[in-house]
């Protein structure tokens, strides 16, 4: 019993905190309306200087109101991809206690045309948020000169 005791005694765990701290108030956020609302919130908040060089994801974070919780980088990779974990993209959404969440990312290569994958994620997307009742409610392609909207496409 005492060899039980102190092999209890040195175990170690890490103590998790969920926060969320807000800069702007309620009625100062943006409210996305239709896919111009979010490509333009997107433009505003995405690097210039790296939009047509590496593939960037996003999310942004959207209350029962639609409007804007915040933007999360999922992750930022090469010239013709980057990797959107879906463990990543709920555990930002979840814990900015989002109602629902818009899918992004760009295209460096000024290519509007989503590809399989994107539409297979998509979808994956939706599904998992169904579980967690966080709606994926679209997702814009955007490039410097302009997006996509998969709602408007008939992808989702």
């Amino acid at each position: 019993m005492e060899k039980l005791q102190n092999q209890i005694s040195l175990l170690h765990v890490s103590e998790i905190s969920v926060t969320y701290k807000p800069i702007f108030k309620a009625s100062e956020r943006p409210v996305i309306s239709t896919s111009q609302d979010c490509y333009n919130i997107l433009l505003q908040n995405w690097d210039m200087n790296k939009i047509d060089l590496l593939e960037q994801f996003k999310i942004l974070l959207l209350n029962r109101a639609n409007k804007v919780l915040g933007i999360y980088e999922v992750s930022s990779g090469g010239m013709a991809g980057t990797v959107a974990d879906p463990k990543l993209i709920f555990s930002a959404a979840l814990k900015g206690c989002a109602n629902s969440i818009i899918l992004a990312h760009n295209h460096p290569s000024g290519s509007l045309k989503p590809s399989q994958a994107d539409i297979s994620l998509t979808q994956k997307l939706r599904t998992a948020g169904n579980f967690l009742d966080i709606d994926v409610l679209d997702h814009i392609i955007l490039t410097s000169e302009g997006y996509i909207s998969f709602i408007e496409e008939g992808l989702m």
